[in-house]
């Protein structure tokens, strides 16, 4: 097996579990009789969304600099990066639990779902937000995994949490007749189980590694803090800049009534089908690339890039097929209202299209964060957020929910397109 599928095959498995997560939620609760369950589940999952796409970094940077320092045959700091990213990632969500209200009610305000999506949604968040320590410490030790090229953990930590928070779901809803709440409360266990899981696997993997070079003098070393922070500020931002589109394509919808807001929550499940499969890949560009970077080794790097986008081109064809073949079954699957998937019709060429206008932007992510082209990262970003805020303001008045997807298509492409011209302006030799 080649080394992109050797950790992409694991980190699909991974992935592809991420969204059915979400999958299984919508589900649950599409099939309870009220559009408004549907809203609530995508307002409060918004919402985690947001919280966590912010604090992305603890995965993103943990992976780059980890696998730059494999790469150079640093041991002893990618032992540091381990308890450094784990460590910030706990003081970070013991802060958002102490800050949990008014960041509630800040992101009601801005979303400004209807009286009963709101009521539900608070639900959701109340319980979920206790497992933000288990959420963020997960973020730190998958990307530590993935930057010493392992990302067989981060699979059966995935597993662990879909198989718990199956069971959990489906017996606090109609077991004991919960709802919306049962829902929120199998997401909390199944959060808490992985990040055990996930704690276990790594000192087992690793206890000979992690007892010859630990060492808290190491830790907070100046200038490898200061390099932290400066790879994770840039990622910070971009993210930003992510979670400030994603939050307004929910909050749009949710303008023009629940069931606008649940038809782009039903494709936007497809996106993130796809988004969870092609992060795989971009997984195996962060630890390949940060190692090949790390090594000095430019032959290889470009050798990678090369593949990856090869692996990119058959996964958008394929997926663009399945979508065209089977997407009205699939989004049946979701839900019995029946509007919501007469009103889906309308919509769904857009989400045809976003695979192809996807692919690359996933690809050069992965690449530049194994890389710590970070800036860059950031750049297109902002480009790209800029088109999208400016197209749809341009022609929502006209074109209404279709403007909301061109927006998101074009927003899309941008990032893809600077990514590619910015990675040839970079001296990687």
């Amino acid at each position: 097996m080649s080394p992109i599928l050797r950790i992409a095959v694991p980190s699909i498995i991974s992935n592809i579990t991420v969204p059915l997560l979400g999958l299984i939620d919508v589900a649950i609760v599409g099939h309870l009789g009220a559009a408004s369950y549907i809203g609530a589940i995508a307002v409060g999952g918004m919402m985690f969304n947001v919280i966590y796409w912010i604090f992305g970094f603890l995965r993103m940077g943990t992976s780059g600099m980890t696998s730059q320092a494999l790469g150079a045959r640093r041991l002893d700091e990618t032992v540091r990066m381990l308890a450094r990213s784990t460590t910030i990632a706990v003081g970070i969500a013991i802060l958002l639990i102490v800050m949990q209200y008014p960041i509630r009610e800040a992101a009601l305000m801005f979303m400004n779902p209807t009286d009963e999506v709101r009521r539900f949604s608070s639900t959701y968040y109340n319980i979920c937000i206790w497992g933000a320590p288990a959420m963020l410490g997960l973020f730190a030790m998958s990307g530590w995994s993935i930057g010493m090229q392992n990302s067989r953990i981060p699979m059966a930590v995935a597993i662990v949490q879909n198989v718990v928070n199956i069971i959990a779901s489906l017996l606090f809803v109609f077991v004991f007749g919960l709802k919306v709440e049962g829902v929120a409360f199998g997401t909390l266990t199944a959060q808490y189980a992985g990040f055990i899981v996930s704690a276990v696997l790594v000192l087992s993997r690793y206890r000979r590694l992690l007892s010859r070079y630990f060492s808290f003098s190491g830790i907070w070393q100046r200038d490898a803090m200061i390099s932290f922070f400066k790879v994770n500020r840039d990622i910070f931002l971009r993210t930003v800049c992510l979670v400030s589109v994603m939050m307004f394509f929910t909050s749009a919808g949710s303008w023009q009534g629940e069931v606008i807001l649940a038809v782009n929550t039903m494709l936007m499940q497809m996106y993130m089908l796809f988004s969870y499969i092609m992060d795989g890949f971009a997984y195996a560009g962060e630890a390949l690339s940060g190692k090949y970077y790390g090594a000095r080794d430019t032959a290889m790097l470009q050798r990678t890039v090369r593949h990856l986008f090869i692996w990119g081109a058959v996964m958008t064809v394929f997926f663009t097929v399945a979508y065209a073949v089977g997407g009205d079954a699939f989004l049946s699957l979701l839900t019995d209202d029946r509007d919501v998937v007469n009103a889906s019709a309308d919509y769904f060429l857009w989400a045809l299209a976003l695979p192809v206008a996807g692919v690359a932007a996933f690809i050069w992510d992965g690449v530049f964060i194994g890389c710590t082209f970070t800036r860059g990262m950031l750049i297109s970003m902002f480009a790209a957020s800029v088109v999208f805020f400016a197209l749809y303001y341009s022609l929502r008045d006209v074109y209404g929910n279709h403007a909301l997807w061109l927006a998101f298509i074009a927003y899309l492409s941008v990032r893809g397109i600077a990514q590619t011209g910015l990675f040839k302006s970079y001296k990687i030799g």
